[in-house]
């Protein structure tokens, strides 16, 4: 089974697939201050629930594909991959794995890797012109364009980020849950805030996109617009440009990559 590892700012998911199959997944906080021993504490604890697998650690795994964008959490997890899984193939996204999809940008080394894995599992899964939508500490829009190739993208405040400075800078506002109100005029200063948030996000999802794909094809009705992150679900129903949502885009994504890399080690 292959083990998936993708590591945000502020959240790590985790999947195991069996074949193409995500059979388990897993989300947990983002700490830069775990060391290695505790990363393969919390794996451990995490997998030895799953039936399929062992009761050691490592058990059932005969793959591990990682991608972070917080670079000591990924030098912990390369230190992870080495002691305690010694035996298993590794695959950690960073310059030199090849991905399939050529980087059209200034400086492609500064592209975040989870973007790319992004615009991997697009094309793999929905082909090109598409723009990902993905909902993670920052809301970020991905290009990709008709011959699978990244060309750039666009980097938004996330809706976890705009929560927390209404509620550290505003006098009297406080921080809120984020979630759907009765109506977008609201009625107390909650739901107002909630309005704000989920219908001013759906509202710049349409604007970003709608924009981007003019610049992407002839025909903007040609681009296939994905969402995925984990906040994802309070726009879907809100935004008018979004056609697929796929939650598991990411780990999709590294598992492609592993398969391409792996007969390469």
């Amino acid at each position: 089974m292959l083990l998936t590892i993708d590591v945000g700012n502020t959240q790590t998911v985790l999947g195991l697939f069996d074949g193409e199959d995500i059979v388990e997944h897993w989300r947990v906080s983002t700490d830069p201050r775990r060391t290695a021993d505790e990363l393969a504490v919390l794996l451990k604890g995490l997998m030895g629930m799953h039936p399929l697998l062992g009761e050691e650690l490592g058990d059932g795994i005969d793959g591990i594909a990682i991608c972070a964008t917080v670079p000591s959490v990924l030098h912990e997890l390369r230190e992870v991959t080495r002691r305690y899984y010694g035996d298993v193939p590794a695959v950690l996204v960073e310059p030199g794995v090849k991905t399939g999809v050529p980087i059209l940008t200034d400086n492609p080394k500064e592209v975040g890797a989870d973007r790319i894995i992004n615009a991997v599992a697009a094309v793999e899964l929905y082909g090109g012109p598409a723009i990902v939508v993905d909902f993670g500490t920052a809301t970020t829009f991905d290009a990709v364009s008709a011959r699978g190739e990244y060309v750039g993208g666009v980097i938004a405040p996330g809706i976890e980020i705009s929560v927390e400075a209404l509620g550290v800078k505003g006098a009297q506002l406080r921080k809120i849950e984020v979630a759907r109100p009765r109506s977008v005029i609201g009625k107390n200063t909650v739901e107002a805030m909630q309005a704000g948030i989920v219908y001013g996000f759906a509202g710049q999802v349409d604007g970003v996109v709608s924009r981007m794909a003019l610049e992407l094809a002839d025909d903007p009705d040609d681009v296939t617009v994905i969402a995925t992150g984990g906040l994802a679900p309070m726009v879907l129903g809100e935004s008018s440009v979004i056609d697929e949502h796929q939650p598991w885009l990411t780990l999709v994504g590294l598992r492609l990559v592993y398969e391409r890399n792996v007969s390469r080690m």
